[in-house]
């Protein structure tokens, strides 16, 4: 393990520093890399998000906190941004030790509670919509089975402090006040450290990379039809929209560096879809096509390694189109086809 994974980055703003805030980024088994999560040195002593479950993890969260003079019995609060496991993996761990509260956006407290019934529903739903839309049933196989292998990163815990949209959460030197911005996942919050210009922002915003607004379950959906999907992607747009205006200067994002001009990246983010959406229009101008076959074109064989993040990618643009008017959906042999 090395030294620069127990100790906040040396890039961060002091503002950080200053405020008694600090970033450890833990170890993931997902392509995207490291995760952050941040200790807050407050009453209550309070960190945001936990890194995937692991013994190693574990390890690598209590060394960083170690590194900075406390220790996990100590932690009080523990905020989660959002349903990926990358986000609360060790939160049952973490809460097992402290006996700290965990807080979460109350739709999510069910999912959490029952995370291992609610991680297949959500393979079950994703392979159905892979299959709607023209995923081979050899790859949804694959990807199902893969999906089972990460489950082990999650474990289940009890939200203790379920939260609403605009709850505002007292420490003794800030408050932090809790926004849901859904799109990236069905239960997304962020929390806005108004008096600092600070916001938390898990996978809402992330500098270098643009959120996939992947199609989800929704949270308590047992029973679900594959032609009625949620339309992420519009709904990831309107969470944008109204984050934009927020008065902040500081992100924390969940992975990569804290940065800057949030406003401005959700500009560029909004440029980046229309880009992508007037190139999949080109895509079906006088033909039909599934939505499996238009990532094909336009990713090759990362459309089939990572068939059902670039599936929902196409599909969040396309709803895009359709809203417009500017493409329609159809079906044939039970697959979703879409022209303009």
């Amino acid at each position: 393990m090395s030294e620069r994974a127990l100790v906040p980055e040396q890039r961060d703003p002091a503002e950080l520093r200053e405020a008694g805030v600090h970033r450890l980024s833990i170890a993931t088994p997902f392509r995207i890399g490291r995760v952050n999560i941040y200790l807050i040195e407050d009453e209550p002593l309070t960190l945001i998000d936990a890194g995937p479950h692991s013994a190693s993890n574990l390890k690598e969260v209590q060394a960083g906190l170690q590194a900075l003079g406390h220790r996990i019995e100590e932690v009080q609060l523990l905020l989660i941004t959002h349903q990926h496991l990358d986000h609360f993996g060790l939160a049952h761990a973490i809460a097992e030790r402290s006996r700290c509260e965990v807080a979460a956006i109350a739709p999510l407290a069910g999912y959490l509670s029952a995370y291992d019934e609610e991680a297949e529903r959500d393979d079950l739903f994703a392979a159905d919509q892979m299959l709607r839309h023209g995923v081979p049933p050899e790859t949804v196989a694959s990807l199902r089975a893969l999906a089972a292998s990460f489950r082990s990163w999650g474990e289940g815990v009890e939200v203790t402090m379920p939260l609403s949209d605009g709850d505002v959460i007292a420490l003794r030197d800030r408050r932090l006040k809790a926004l849901f911005r859904p799109g990236h996942s069905p239960s997304d919050t962020i929390f806005l450290d108004e008096d600092r210009a600070m916001l938390y922002s898990g996978d809402h915003l992330i500098q270098k990379i643009s959120s996939n607004a992947v199609i989800t379950r929704p949270l308590g959906a047992e029973r679900w039809e594959a032609k009625q999907r949620p339309a992420s992607l519009l709904t990831y747009i309107d969470s944008l929209i109204a984050t934009r205006p927020l008065p902040v200067e500081i992100v924390l994002a969940g992975h990569g560096e804290v940065f800057q001009g949030h406003a401005a990246l959700i500009d560029e983010r909004m440029r980046l879809y229309r880009r992508r959406a007037a190139k999949i229009r080109r895509l079906i101008a006088g033909r039909a096509l599934s939505a499996h076959q238009i990532a094909l074109q336009m990713w090759g064989n990362v459309a089939v390694s990572q068939a059902y993040l670039t599936a929902s990618e196409v599909l969040g643009h396309l709803d895009l189109l359709i809203e417009e008017g500017q493409a329609l959906e159809t079906e044939a042999g039970g697959v979703a086809l879409f022209e303009a």
